[in-house]
């Protein structure tokens, strides 16, 4: 009998063809194995029994970096006859549902031939092999070979096209696959584009960050801004460069040892530090590091990760101390990856390490903690994306999902499957707009799709729900959805968790458009997939100056002190006041009180800006979430008291929390005592719908406050390993539509 064997998922790209081969072979099986557009096909020629054994072998021992979502076997009509078992050319297939693998960091195996000197790729700093290396960053269209990524370029020499060939070797159809006589080869230049000629590129480079210069170096999906993390004139000058006052860079290490000299490291983050992912691990920083004190100021977490590439380990090694490693752009502008790109940011470095492998498709370095040994993502990108997620819906329609304004992705529906895109960014420039909607094209594609129905915010002002009208008016058989922000963020943690039941949803954000035009961001919502009741939210305050109030935590907390004082403001003496010049003080609050570009706002975000406003942490933010993360440092654990508050109508008036706080004299008791109170606003509105609590929005990334409301719901419903922020908003826009358009 010939079966047909339909493999999904993560299986192309990480050696599954090879393990089926010899899997089939060592068995005395006959057929053949092929990558098609749907993942994995494999025809057999075997008795039931035989096909069932194989199948568990399939699942029991499949390769390490795949990922099986289903498999469907199918009895076919002998058409040809097999002599033993083969591996086949790749077939190609319309409505594509292949997972792209995503970027891997450099394996064991590799790693121990990168430092024998008897291996021929000894100090080759692109090693790679079936079980790690680029994907994603290189692919131009499925099926995942060589032919369709950026490798095409370089013809491979004998002996690794006999490794390519051969199907008991670990390089078998490793498309990245190269050496020194054949594969990318290194540059370096200075900043003015004078290649730097050097016996031992990569020693130059080294010599170069221990002077002190800041490098750029292109990476998997990217480029890096480099410096030695433990200069404190070198960082405090790429600060200075990038134009980046007190953002934390993230500090690459060589191995794990080294972390631990940086920071205090348990088991779950260790073992999320070395996985073949290898994302930034936000952790507890120690007091002892060697760190410069620019690198991370003021707060007490570091974002730490392992070299992942050959390149970054022939550094370290050389190196033996930490580098700051920090994506190469500048603020609201996407992360370079071409030569061009890296050019216009030349006043920032001093040299480049580059190499001519293409980069086709950017993804910046994945962010990630754990709490309650649970992980949670700030960043979903290298080593995680694209994310292959599920729709509780079966839909016939083809789904665009445009995402939010702020911390962008963007997502596609094939059948009852979600493909997200990597993190995007902001979308504040044209240039990131630009990227955002080559993002869109590269899925399109890969995936030959064309969307039925496109999906977005409904702010009329975000760049995404622009894009989302031009999309419509240019093809009328397009249907358009807009979705509420704050109601995608739940639905995105419903989906993570496959919850389809009635839920009370807890969204927590900066902003986020709400269904009358004011700014909701401090929301308790009932719903279901279908639809959602506001039952609950901060009661409205008055943002002064509109945007600029989100960068000034000063404009929040003065606005709550006119509100309890009115005029009387200008008589007291505190660190908000103080921090604006009487005059500035009266212009505003003429705008207060003619409601003058003060737009309304239930936004939780702004009540962490407000209280770090009044207790003098910080005035004037240079990067989103500066307050939140800057009060986390304050919090203490042996404080248990939390301040009064009331709930009328669904309305919590912060105000009356806000007089509190100004009566305060120990500001870590007021911020302990604050983040308290929130948690306990939150079980106060659990208690009374007594359904299952489901969290959303980017301030559930506090780990203070997710750490206090695990202890107290211990069966809260979180995204745990995915985002919470507006990167999860393109899912839950998805989930949406679909529920829209369900197929029956």
């Amino acid at each position: 009998m010939i079966w047909s064997i339909e493999i999904r998922g993560v299986v192309q790209g990480v050696g599954f063809r090879p393990f089926i081969y010899n899997l089939a072979a060592s068995s005395g099986l006959s057929g053949e194995v092929s990558n098609n557009g749907y993942g994995v096909l494999i025809l057999l020629d075997a008795t039931k029994e035989e096909l069932d054994e194989l199948v568990k072998k399939i699942r029991d021992n499949k390769p390490p970096l795949s990922e099986i979502d289903s498999i469907k076997i199918t009895q076919v009509k002998k058409t040809k006859s097999f002599d033993g078992f083969s591996i086949e050319m790749s077939e190609g297939a319309k409505n594509l549902s292949s997972h792209i693998p995503p970027d891997i960091a450099m394996c064991s195996e590799c790693e121990s031939e990168l430092h024998d000197k008897t291996n021929r790729r000894f100090g080759y700093p692109f090693i790679t092999c079936t079980n790690c290396g680029p994907r994603f960053s290189i692919i131009k269209n499925l099926p995942y070979d060589r032919k369709h990524t950026s490798m095409d370029e370089f013809a491979m020499c004998e002996k690794c096209a006999q490794e390519y060939k051969n199907p008991q070797d670990r390089r078998y159809h490793a498309q990245p696959i190269g050496c020194h006589e054949c594969g990318p080869k290194l540059s370096l230049f200075d900043n003015s584009g004078n290649m730097i000629e050097s016996e031992n590129i990569v020693d130059k480079a080294v010599e170069l960050i221990t002077e002190g210069k800041i490098l750029c170096v292109k990476g998997i999906g990217g480029y890096h801004l480099v410096c030695d993390a433990t200069n404190d004139e070198a960082v405090k000058l790429l600060r200075e460069r990038k134009q980046r006052a007190s953002k934390p860079f993230g500090v690459m290490v060589k191995d794990i040892y080294m972390s631990k000299n940086i920071a205090s490291i348990n088991e779950k983050e260790e073992a999320l530090l070395c996985s073949n992912r290898r994302p930034i691990v936000l952790l507890k920083k120690r007091e002892d590091n060697a760190l410069s004190q620019h690198v991370a100021p003021n707060i007490n977490q570091i974002g730490l990760f392992l070299a992942y590439t050959p390149l970054h380990h022939l550094i370290l090694q050389r190196l033996n101390r930490p580098i700051v490693a920090t994506s190469a752009n500048v603020s609201d502008e996407p992360l370079c990856k071409s030569y061009d790109e890296i050019m216009r940011l030349r006043g920032i470095w001093d040299f480049c390490l580059d190499n001519d492998r293409e980069i086709l498709n950017c993804c910046d370095d994945s962010v990630a903690f754990v709490e309650g040994e649970k992980t949670f993502m700030l960043r979903d990108a290298r080593g995680y994306a694209p994310l292959y997620l599920k729709l509780p819906h079966k839909t016939d329609k083809k789904i665009l999902a445009l995402g939010a304004n702020q911390k962008s992705s963007v997502a596609i529906t094939i059948g009852q499957s979600v493909v997200l895109s990597p993190y995007i960014g902001d979308l504040g420039s044209l240039s990131s707009i630009e990227h955002y909607k080559s993002h869109i094209e590269t899925l399109k594609r890969i995936y030959e799709f064309e969307p039925d129905v496109v999906v977005c915010d409904k702010h009329p002002n975000h760049e995404s729900t622009k894009y989302a009208k031009e999309l419509v008016a240019q093809n009328r058989d397009i249907e358009l959805l807009q979705v509420q922000h704050h109601y995608a963020h739940i639905l995105a943690t419903m989906g993570v968790n496959g919850i389809t039941t009635k839920v009370l949803g807890v969204s927590f954000d900066g902003t986020g458009y709400g269904d009358e035009g004011n700014l909701w961001g401090g929301e308790f919502f009932v719903c279901d997939l279908e639809s959602y009741e506001r039952v609950g939210h901060f009661k409205y305050f008055k943002l002064l100056g509109g945007e600029r109030a989100i960068k000034e935590p000063r404009r929040v907390a003065l606005s709550f002190l006119f509100e309890i004082y009115g005029e009387d403001t200008f008589a007291l003496d505190n660190a908000t006041t103080s921090s604006f010049s009487a005059t500035e003080k009266k212009t505003l609050y003429t705008a207060y009180k003619n409601s003058l570009n003060t737009p309304l706002s239930s936004s939780c975000g702004r009540l962490f800006d407000a209280v770090a406003s009044i207790l003098d942490v910080i005035q004037v933010c240079s990067y989103e979430g500066e307050s939140g993360l800057l009060l986390e440092s304050l919090y203490d654990e042996n404080i248990f008291e939390s301040y009064l508050f009331g709930i009328e109508e669904g309305e919590i008036d912060f105000s009356q929390i806000f007089r509190q706080i100004l009566d305060e004299e120990n500001s870590r008791v007021a911020v302990s005592k604050f983040f308290n109170t929130i948690v306990e606003i939150i079980c106060e509105m659990h208690k009374k719908y007594d359904l299952p609590l489901v969290l959303g929005g980017g301030v559930f990334q506090n780990r203070v406050l997710l750490r206090l409301i695990m202890q107290k719901i211990p069966d809260v419903i979180l995204p745990e390993m995915f985002v919470s922020n507006d990167a999860s908003i393109a899912y839950g826009q998805a989930i949406a539509a679909a529920s829209e358009f369900e197929t029956l």
